[in-house]
């Protein structure tokens, strides 16, 4: 089915609290009747890497479609966060706590929501074997540094909490903020490795971690503050013991952006259960409305 007309969009600033700051994501909280091909095109002349439409909504559950520069995508984190906390605004007064739940292609996920915050949880986190000692000196290359870079105490492996992500721990924040990968080598490593992300990552406080996030195979050089990522970064810690778990449930914190000029802060919270195992992950922060308009189909933001 297709609707054709005029469309209202908002631009949003995700784990900011400042218009600029943080990941802005294109958002369209009445998709009701667009087809893949006009939410595509809807997505493209907002002229953001990442968009969300709400498809349809019953109660407090709504169906949410997430794109990408080159395609639809499981989920987006920093989306999902700025969309809850635009939608508890459209619903009641933004300091009420509210939940809600956003029902993705992959699975429907809890969002508790107040004052322009959001805890939104993420897709079940999913682990595969890591790469080979020699594949992972050959991504570290290509970011330019060397394996001496690395941080020998802290896990690498590949995650996935909405997108398969390739995690590179290095020795210290300002090491992360000296990579300058090849793009183009980098993409074709990160499709021969089957991921959609490569996040480096450091650590400079306790629970404290500083990361940027490279996605060249999604047409996205550098994201500069990301939702999904981090939230596989937590269940990687948790898997691996970083974190203990022993404390049923543990909160993070990821810097990203200061190296693309709009810092952001990502809450990341990890429980388990009484076995150690991981019941769930929550990653979260503020957001702000940049910017509000109407689309035509065939058309430009007005």
């Amino acid at each position: 089915m297709s609707r054709g007309g005029r469309i209202s969009y908002h631009l949003v600033d995700a784990f900011t609290e400042v218009p600029g700051g943080g990941n802005r994501v294109a958002l369209v909280l009445d998709a009701r009747g667009l087809t893949t091909e006009e939410m595509q095109q809807v997505a493209a002349k907002l002229g953001q890497p990442q968009a969300a439409f709400v498809t349809h909504w019953e109660g407090a559950t709504f169906e949410v479609r997430f794109f990408a520069a080159n395609g639809e995508v499981e989920f987006s984190g920093h989306a999902a966060v700025a969309l809850a906390v635009a939608l508890s605004g459209e619903i009641e007064p933004p300091n009420s706590l509210r939940k809600l739940y956003l029902r993705t292609i992959g699975e429907s996920l809890l969002v508790e929501v107040a004052d322009r915050r959001a805890m939104v949880q993420s897709p079940s986190p999913r682990f595969r074997d890591p790469p080979s000692w020699r594949a992972l000196q050959e991504v570290i290359e290509v970011m330019g540094a060397n394996e001496r870079y690395i941080h020998r105490g802290l896990p690498y492996g590949i995650t996935f909490t909405g997108l398969w992500t390739l995690f590179m721990p290095l020795v210290a924040p300002g090491l992360v903020d000296a990579l300058e990968p090849d793009m183009e080598q980098l993409a074709k490593l990160s499709d021969a490795l089957e991921v959609a992300t490569i996040h480096a990552y450091a650590p400079y406080g306790p629970r404290r971690f500083y990361a940027r996030t490279f996605a060249p195979a999604l047409g996205i050089p550098e994201d500069p503050v990301t939702g999904s990522p981090n939230a596989a970064l937590g269940a990687l810690l948790a898997r691996a013991g970083v974190v203990p778990r022993w404390e049923g449930e543990v909160s993070l914190s990821v810097t990203q952006g200061h190296r693309m000029g709009g810092p952001g802060q990502v809450e990341v919270r990890v429980s388990y259960g009484p076995a150690g195992n991981i019941l769930g992950v929550f990653i979260g922060g503020t957001a702000v409305i940049a910017e509000h308009g109407v689309i035509e189909l065939g058309g430009s933001p007005n």
